[in-house]
């Protein structure tokens, strides 16, 4: 058997840690959950990270990172519209692959407000700073047009909530995706 280097548990941990949040949230998900999941003991955990939320935080930052890379994947040497359908069709495979992934925003995003409203910013600060970068990825390759990235953002948010919420393929509520039923936009 091939020991893993503290690195790779390390890493190991935060890939368990998002799929573990991902599911149960901030509040609802054991660091005992996590170490099992990985194979490791409690303490060993804890000689990794210092605590239950330096894990969150890591496991936020490394799906933020990763979305962010989809984006700038996704939309290299593209710009405008054709930047805009690349990025949104890596984000649907995304979700369609790595549902975990989405889930672990939503929880991220919950985990934020809840600390938000008991007085402990860091979340709050280390989710928007990784934010405006996914936000600065989008916007660049969409021409660094404020109102467009606005919309490519709030659309990958609704699906995010109508994912989230379980709404399959084919409901209604996916028509206004479709692009026959999208109105063209109209540059004043």
């Amino acid at each position: 058997m091939v020991r893993m280097s503290a690195e790779e548990r390390r890493e190991s941990v935060i890939r368990a840690a998002m799929t573990e949040f991902a599911h149960g949230g901030y509040a609802g998900t054991s660091t005992e959950a996590i170490a099992k999941r990985v194979g490791v003991s409690q303490p060993y955990l804890f000689r990794l990270f210092p605590g239950k939320k330096a894990i969150f935080l890591a496991a936020v930052q490394r799906c933020m990172a990763e979305m962010r890379g989809v984006f700038e994947e996704a939309s290299e040497g593209l710009e405008g519209d054709e930047a805009e359908h690349a990025m949104a069709a890596a984000y649907t495979r995304i979700i369609d692959e790595h549902p975990e992934r989405l889930l672990m925003q939503m929880q991220t995003y919950v985990a934020v407000a809840a600390a938000e409203a008991s007085g402990d910013h860091e979340f709050g600060e280390t989710v928007r700073a990784a934010w405006a970068e996914l936000w600065d990825a989008a916007h660049l390759p969409l021409g660094a047009d404020t109102e467009t990235t606005t919309q490519f953002m709030a659309y990958g948010m609704l699906i995010n909530t109508l994912v989230a919420m379980g709404f399959p393929p084919g409901h209604r509520v996916w028509e206004g995706f479709y692009a026959s039923a999208r109105p063209e936009r109209k540059d004043p």
